[in-house]
């Protein structure tokens, strides 16, 4: 059984995405800095007849993501899912907030693959999966330093790809447009009130030619495609799931 590390698996997409890798067979490892989030997601894999195990971690911090993969005895495929956003341009972002973004959405991808390599090298083979968007690839606006991380994710993936292409480790990446997450939902609860949050969320879906926001669980469906064997053939990718926005870009 190959075991499948999932950072930030506690909700939403990374949750959907351990989810489809338990059913696909693979043991899941839960990378969470939440523990309760991460037990949740546990739950639902072994109340299916999967296998899964929590290993709290930090992917902005070194030591704890070192600590982390030491646990680990093997790692098959990697799912760099965690990530935060940030709201605003170049001028309203703070030093503060371009570091917090930059320490989650680019280093811990860092982290992960700088752990995780060579223990995939060990068994001369591996699979990395980075949480991309359609940010790094279009302009969006007010999503200065949200765009910066993901247009990272793009480049690190391809360059991950192109070290390791004859050493049996791929590495693609998912670029999604809005996808409908307990995040979107809190963001709405947040900012507008009850009557308002029906239009915003017209808004929202309209943003996506197709009418509507993606679900976690068509995210999960593809990157167990790309994590699998029947995907042995592709590396260096990066995958629109966006319901048509590149295409009219």
């Amino acid at each position: 059984m190959k075991t499948a590390v999932v950072t930030g698996a506690g909700s939403g997409i990374g949750q959907a995405i351990a989810v489809k890798l338990a059913e696909s067979g693979n043991h899941v490892a839960i990378l969470d800095f939440n523990v309760e989030a991460a037990s949740s997601t546990k739950e639902i894999i072994e109340s299916n007849g999967g296998t899964a195990e929590i290993v709290q971690c930090d992917v902005s911090s070194t030591d704890s993501v070192k600590a982390a993969f030491d646990q680990l005895d093997r790692v098959d495929i990697l799912v760099n899912n965690a990530g935060i956003a940030a709201v605003g341009n170049v001028e309203t972002c703070s030093p503060e907030e371009l570091d917090k973004i930059y320490n989650v959405n680019v280093k811990g991808i860092y982290h992960c693959c700088h752990f995780a390599i060579p223990k995939m090298l060990e068994n001369k083979s591996g699979v990395i999966l980075n949480l991309a968007s359609i940010a790094s690839k279009v302009g969006i606006l007010d999503r200065f330093a949200y765009s910066m991380s993901k247009g990272a994710a793009h480049a690190m993936t391809l360059s991950v790809a192109r070290d390791y292409v004859d050493k049996g480790i791929r590495c693609n990446c998912i670029c999604p447009a809005r996808v409908l997450t307990p995040f979107v939902e809190g963001f709405l609860e947040k900012n507008y009130t009850p009557e308002e949050r029906p239009k915003m969320m017209e808004t929202l879906s309209e943003y996506q030619p197709i009418g509507r926001m993606g679900t976690p669980e068509e995210i999960g469906d593809l990157a167990a495609f790309l994590c699998s064997d029947k995907a042995s053939f592709i590396t260096g990718s990066a995958y629109d799931i966006d319901g048509g926005v590149t295409l009219l870009r």
